[in-house]
């Protein structure tokens, strides 16, 4: 949540600080892949446009130099609009009782409760079910960063995995199943026009899923907390707990 306070500022799926050309337009800007964060602000929202109050875009953390900063800023707010919309649609699945059909966990745990909240399922997953998900986490994040050939704090597109069969990890497959950027192989059939625009979709749509799965969380932990939202069941636990000392 702390990224959402860059706004349009910052953050797209394209190469940090590369400048585009002049746009007639921010349809015309959408055509462009590379863009300048006040023309990548103003294609994501016109309504808002450059909107940088902490001036993070001009920042430059760890001594890294301010293209480094930009291009992890860009590529957090991208993983993280991601994993946002999973959790965001998972938690509506799940809320409505949908769920896997096989266990989770060892026959003589706890797999899935029927009436419990989606916070609630996940305190009565078993500690090593848990402790599988973090682990399975951690090798994307290893991977993610050590994959690439060209790292997004030294010039490389943010937003982009490795791919596991191109780097020899795993045999190429029919259907590029571990490819998690382009499983099945979509975005090399689409034009750059529709590549551009998809780009900025899943910004704005990662934005919107963050402060969903936030507003969904705040309303189970503080009942009318989210001023025209969904009457959740309220949760008594604590949802960062796994974080807390």
């Amino acid at each position: 949540m702390a990224l959402l306070s860059l706004a349009p500022s910052c953050l797209g799926l394209a190469t940090p600080l590369r400048a585009a050309p002049p746009l007639a337009s921010s349809r015309a800007a959408a055509v462009s892949m590379d863009y300048s964060k006040e023309e990548l602000a103003t294609a994501l929202n016109p309504v808002v446009g450059y909107f940088d109050p902490l001036g993070l875009a001009t920042a430059d953390f760890w001594s890294q130099g301010n293209e480094a900063t930009w291009g992890w800023l860009r590529h957090a707010e991208i993983k993280h609009g991601r994993v946002a919309m999973f959790a965001f649609v998972g938690y509506i699945a799940q809320y409505n009782g949908l769920h896997f059909g096989f266990p989770l966990s060892l026959p003589e745990s706890p797999s899935y409760a029927a009436g419990l909240t989606p916070p609630e399922q996940w305190d009565a997953l078993p500690l090593l079910a848990k402790a599988q998900i973090f682990t399975f986490i951690g090798f994307l994040e290893f991977w993610s960063e050590l994959g690439m050939e060209t790292h997004y704090m030294k010039g490389g597109r943010p937003g982009d995995y490795p791919d596991f069969p191109k780097a020899g990890v795993i045999p190429v497959t029919p259907v590029k199943v571990f490819n998690l950027y382009d499983p099945f192989g979509f975005a090399g059939k689409r034009s750059e026009e529709q590549k551009a625009k998809g780009l900025l979709a899943e910004i704005n749509n990662g934005r919107a899923a963050m402060i969903g799965i936030m507003a969904f969380l705040a309303e189970q932990k503080i009942p009318g907390s989210v001023p025209w939202g969904p009457h959740l069941k309220p949760y008594a636990g604590e949802v960062m707990a796994p974080f807390m000392s």
